[in-house]
């Protein structure tokens, strides 16, 4: 790197900041997907609003883009790039929970997990995701979802207001009545608009228990379960969430030891109501069909939250894709059925999440999530941990995910899109344009731009297409 361009750096950030050469540089550049190995100018660990104002002024001054480490769980490693300035959350972790009011005032460097155990203790929670050390500010950011979407929308819906640094280095609160603009935008829009210090969220009463835990089902039995699931995960209650899982079973006491290892069609069952109530609801998605064993039973809702945890754990090579449909056809469950014996790693996975229920309630044009009228996402994920493997992983990865998106329509959920290049369209589909109009309000200067990028000129770009067909 450029000797001249980190003096200037170190002279406008001081201590705040380690350069390449420091100690715990290359700790801190590292994210949840080891795949990703990118050596940012300078990295700004801050304790406040204060220090982020300087590090985006400092980045502005010295032409740098900014990217910004919350949990750090990304699929694209969006929180470090080459040659930026990686600003690290880590320390803004603070939680402050009004349970008469139902609300929590989250620092922008918090994890899921970190909110889940503040607000269990009141009894309350607010919509995530479903592995604990995710960053509460990329999930919001990209709108959110986990086993709470059915019953009480996307992390981003119970949004109430965002403290934020722009990119001129003001301040903003970003809420409904202040900044309507910038407030509809965050919510799907990703981390395209300025840095969040903290998140104020809607809690709502869950648990302390839950019903929780994965079903699992032969291969030979797939079809059936996932034909039964196609037709009846849809009209659940909302207080149920079932997401499927074509993988390889895992060494647990539930499954017989000849199973171990063996492709398996797995149900990830969330239910908030009853175990009688539970039986009722989701005995319909089994087809009438033994399963080969159940960890399906009440745990406490944090535990139910870090349950994949281990799964999804800091430290392998991943990539994923996902695609949205509006049903299972037979021909969609054959395809999936037939490449799980493909699956090149015990942690590949070919995974179906459930949406619907709150997450539909909201019009398509209140936030920039624009999914709403989506009921089934498929993400296939390949993970392992060779570098050598990395061409195959990846070429297995997206010949699949070619196969599946013939039956899917346009779109895909911004927080599992691997590559960041020219995925724009795919995120935000119809509101590119609106977010394009308060990316140049707002950043004109695309000083936020390592992300699933909303370039300042996106609609004018977009209107020069059209107008040359």
């Amino acid at each position: 790197m450029d000797d001249l361009l980190i003096s200037r750096l170190a002279d406008r950030l001081g201590s705040l900041a380690v350069f390449p050469g420091d100690a715990g540089y290359d700790q801190r550049r590292q994210v949840w997907n080891a795949s990703v190995d990118r050596f940012p100018a300078g990295i700004v660990a801050v304790s406040g609003q204060d220090d982020i104002r300087k590090a985006i002024m400092a980045a502005a001054a010295c032409g740098l883009g900014v990217c910004v480490k919350g949990g750090g769980h990304n699929i694209a490693g969006s929180a470090v790039a080459d040659g930026a300035l990686m600003i690290d959350m880590a320390a803004l972790k603070q939680i402050e929970i009004d349970a008469e009011n139902r609300i929590a005032r989250v620092g922008g460097g918090a994890t899921g997990g970190d909110l889940d155990a503040a607000a269990q203790a009141h009894g309350l929670a607010a919509p995530g995701g479903v592995v604990s050390s995710t960053g509460v500010a990329g999930l919001t950011l990209g709108g959110g979802f986990g086993w709470l979407a059915r019953p009480h929308g996307l992390a981003g819906d119970k949004l109430l207001s965002a403290e934020s640094v722009l990119a001129d280095g003001t301040f903003a609160v970003r809420a409904q009545s202040e900044h309507p603009d910038l407030f509809w935008a965050l919510r799907g829009g990703g981390g395209n608009f300025g840095i969040v210090s903290e998140f104020t969220f809607r809690l709502h009463p869950v648990g302390p228990t839950v019903l929780f835990g994965p079903t699992f089902f032969s291969l030979k039995d797939a079809r059936a379960v996932l034909s039964a699931y196609a037709e009846h995960a849809p009209s659940l209650p909302r207080k149920a969430c079932v997401w499927a899982n074509l993988m390889t079973a895992p060494p647990v006491p539930v499954l017989p030891e000849s199973d171990h290892g063996t492709k398996v069609l797995t149900l990830m069952q969330f239910h908030a109501g009853t175990a009688d109530e539970a039986k009722a609801d989701l005995h319909s998605l089994y087809a009438d069909i033994e399963p080969l064993g159940s960890a399906f039973a009440p745990r406490p809702f944090t535990e139910a939250q870090g349950f994949l945890d281990a799964a999804y754990d800091f430290g392998a090579r991943n990539y994923w894709r996902a695609h949205n449909h509006r049903t299972l056809t037979p021909r969609l469950i054959d395809l999936l059925v037939d490449l799980a014996p493909s699956l090149p790693t015990p942690e590949s996975e070919l995974l179906i999440c459930l949406l619907g229920g709150a997450v539909a309630d909201v019009s398509d044009d209140a936030t920039a999530f624009p999914h709403r009228r989506i009921p089934f996402m498929t993400t296939p994920g390949v993970r392992w941990h060779d570098k050598t493997d990395d061409a195959r992983m990846i070429g297995w990865l997206k010949q699949i995910s070619d196969q599946i998106a013939a039956h899917a329509v346009p779109g895909s959920y911004v927080n599992f899109i691997s590559e960041t290049e020219g995925s724009a369209a795919r995120a935000y589909g119809r509101n590119v344009a609106r977010l394009a109009a308060v990316k140049r309000k707002y950043d004109p200067g695309n000083l936020f731009r390592f992300n699933q990028n909303i370039a300042p000129d996106a609609d004018s770009k977009g209107r020069r297409a059209r107008l040359s067909r």
